[in-house]
This record gives C-alpha cells, structure tokens and sequence, in this order.
C-alpha cells in the first residue's frame, strides 16, 4: 500500500520543495504526512519537515503526561536528516539543567534561544528525541520524522511570532538538561539503528539488509535518496510504501530507505 501525502503548511515552511511530493501551487509547505486508509492505519506517523526558519523551542509530554491531559498519547520522534544548508543546526537540550523557575523566566525573557544546545547538522545524521526534550528545529533543514502517532506539542517560545504560547503544559513535562541519549550519529559512521518502545527505525541501502528486518509486522519503507524498484514499480522521496511481507526490492545507484515499524 502506498500511503497518501497530507501537504501541511506552517509559516516556516518552504515553496521549493521536490516535484516527487506534488504540486504545491506556491504554498509554503513545511510538512508533509503519510497517512493510510482510516479502516487500516498504520500505528506510527511518519512526516518530512522543509524548514525556511527556526521551528518554536517546544516539548512533547509523555503517554502518562499527555493522557493526564485528555490526550490520546505522549509523543516521542526520531530525525533523520536528509539535507542540510551551509550552517543548518537543531536544538536538542539545554546546554545546563534548568529548574522550572529557570526555565520559565528563560521562556518569558527570549533567554531560552541562546540556552539551547544548537548542534550543526548534515545529511545523514540521525537522533532519537525522547518526550520531555526541549528542542527546535533549525532553517534550511530537510528531514524524515518517525514518531509516536500524535499531534501533541508545548511551545516555550516562539521568536515573537503571533502564536500561542503553552508555559503551563511545557514545563510541567520538560525535562531542560543536556541532551545525552546515546541513539543519535551519522550513518557514515556507524548504523543507524533507533529502537524505543514505540517504533524501531533502520537506514538500509541495498537489498540484503532488508533480510534483517521483522517478517511478522508491517513495514514502512521510506526511499530518502535515489530510486527503488518494488516489484518493478518505481519509488522515489516522496513515497511511503507499507508491506505485510517484503517484496522484492531493486535498488538504484546511490539509493537509500529508511525501515520503519
């Protein structure tokens, strides 16, 4: 099955992106959903993201945090970066724990952005983001997001744009520290492999890895560069192809998926 696109604009979203996700008629897009049939969805939401500027520093509450709330579920994401401009950053973490009270005033007076640990970025690198990490998303970043199927977000601050503010929720559920989970790198440096409790990610790049993954669950397979074959139909960035049993898959030069379940 291949999942249908849902376009997302935002005011940091951009209009160049790729032709393969469709025809965006000049709207600035700044993500792109994969969504399935609503009698057969698929458990986790994976997203592109096309920033033009800063994302609003925010926070996800966790399952216990956000059903307190009303909410269906927390929300946990991993990042795989598929293309970076010239001095591209995320923020992951704070670059010292902050208190509640630190956090607040470090919210209210703007502090907050020069608090973060904004870390340079570059195709191929991957992070895992817990809920309760306070972060943001760079400009000029383009990336595949693997989460926890829910749309559930505090923003701390926001670059003085006209949006709501969530201070309240935010810190209650932020955990403000340095940013030190271990599933985070570079693929050219070592696998990428994110496993959590709610979605298992891999960064595949020819046909024998495939034989790794599970044979027991559906797969999403999502092409980030070049050209795959599934049966002899063509698959590019774009596409999000899900599966009960793997078929048999061709790749192009260059071409590279990431694995999701």
């Amino acid at each position: 099955m291949r999942l249908k696109k849902h376009m997302v604009e935002k005011p940091w979203g951009r209009t160049d992106i790729p032709s393969a996700f469709g025809d965006m008629e000049g709207r600035r897009i700044g993500e792109v959903w994969f969504e399935g049939d609503e009698s057969s969805p698929f458990p986790i939401l994976i997203k592109w993201l096309f920033t033009s500027e800063k994302l609003s520093i925010q926070v996800h509450p966790d399952d216990v945090q956000a059903k307190a709330r009303g909410q269906a579920s927390g929300k946990e994401e991993c990042w795989f970066i598929v293309d970076a401009e010239p001095g591209a950053v995320l923020g992951i973490g704070t670059t010292k724990a902050l208190t509640p009270t630190q956090l607040r005033a470090a919210s209210e007076s703007g502090e907050i952005e020069h608090l973060m640990d904004w870390k340079p970025v570059k195709a191929g690198d991957f992070f895992f983001i817990p809920a309760g990490t306070v972060h943001a998303i760079g400009a000029g970043i383009t990336l595949v997001e693997v989460q926890q199927y829910a749309d559930i977000t505090y923003r701390l601050y926001d670059y003085g744009r006209p949006r709501a503010l969530h201070l309240e929720d935010a810190i209650d559920v932020s955990n403000a520290e340095p940013y030190v989970d271990a599933r985070s790198g570079n693929v050219d440096a070592g696998p990428l492999i994110i496993d959590s409790s709610y979605f298992y990610v891999r960064h595949v790049t020819d046909a024998g890895q495939l034989a790794e993954m599970p044979t027991e669950t559906q797969l999403a397979l999502i092409p980030v560069d070049g050209e795959v074959f599934v049966d002899g139909e063509r698959a590019v960035a774009g596409d999000c192809l899900i599966f009960k049993a793997l078929p048999k898959i061709t790749f192009g030069d260059g071409a590279q998926l990431l694995v999701a379940w």
